[in-house]
């Protein structure tokens, strides 16, 4: 009996043996690249104004305009549900006036942004599809922005917009495509962040405003683990 028994629990392991390799982590310690095409909605409306040296109306309003812009996203998964992302982009958007100024005043012109962010990412199982939510730190680094038409009249000869952290939320979802590690991907971030905006005429700070940026970004493209 006890032989039996013996060549019995013998069997089962070797027969469970496939299910748990089956089920064991496939994607802990790879490295997930995805090549998105990327819509940038940002806000941009004043919250303050600070310095207003020209006598702007207190009623001043403005809107930064939306942008499509390729991106780059490295993903490391530390175990199979979760993972480390950064992103590669740069952004360029006017600032205008909606209120207070005629309607579209430029008043700041080709403003490029780099979006550094790093999410921490859970990863859920759906079976075809793997949406997943996550969460990070962001820093909005401004490299290059210019005065806007509109305010080459009062004498700025200089514009500058303040890198600043802030936070970012994110949620989407990857469709495996084939079992070669080709995938479809969508991915949503909402950042929570603003920037203060400086007019120099000359040396002297003519106007500065703070700015709610809180930009949504939209994401879709292809991805490839290995």
């Amino acid at each position: 009996m006890k032989t039996f028994l013996t060549l019995g629990t013998a069997a089962l392991a070797l027969a469970a043996t496939p299910a748990m390799a089956q089920d064991a982590p496939e994607r802990a310690g790879q490295v997930q690249l995805k090549v998105l095409g990327t819509y940038v909605a940002p806000d941009g409306k004043i919250t303050d104004i600070n310095v207003n040296l020209p006598g702007l109306p207190a009623t001043t309003q403005t809107k930064a305009n939306d942008n499509v812009t390729p991106t780059i996203a490295v993903e490391y998964f530390v175990t199979d549900n979760v993972s480390i992302e950064t992103i590669a982009g740069i952004t360029q958007h006017d600032v205008d006036a909606t209120a207070g100024l005629p309607a579209g005043a430029e008043l700041v012109s080709n403003a490029k942004l780099i979006p550094a962010t790093v999410t921490a990412k859970y990863h859920f199982d759906l079976g075809s599809v793997k949406p997943y939510l996550g969460a990070g730190p962001a820093y909005f680094l401004w490299v290059g922005d210019k005065p806007g038409a509109a305010t080459l009249p009062l004498g700025v000869t200089e514009t500058n917009l303040s890198n600043e952290f802030g936070v970012a939320l994110q949620g989407g979802f990857d469709v495996p495509v084939g079992d070669q590690g080709f995938s479809l991907s969508v991915d949503v971030k909402r950042y929570f962040i603003d920037t203060t905006a400086r007019w120099y005429v000359g040396n002297t700070l003519a106007i500065e405003t703070e700015h709610k940026l809180d930009p949504w970004v939209i994401s879709a493209g292809v991805a490839y683990r290995f």
